[in-house]
């Protein structure tokens, strides 16, 4: 069986002092300490979020 395209996101700033929304997306991406990394399905709505806080995040397929 074929795997669907993954994406693993790793938070690498913090949000303190970043806009109400950005924290959302951090939120949104699951996402909740510094340095925790989450394994996402590659989606446009996982690739927005991760274009709209690419400074907090790093990201590999």
């Amino acid at each position: 069986m074929a795997q669907a395209n993954r994406i693993k996101v790793t938070l690498v700033k913090s949000v303190i002092g970043t806009k109400v929304s950005h924290r959302a997306c951090v939120k949104g991406l699951g996402l909740r300490k510094l340095n925790q990394t989450v394994d996402l399905e590659d989606t446009p709505a996982v690739r927005g979020m991760i274009n709209k806080v690419f400074y907090l995040v790093k990201w590999e397929v």
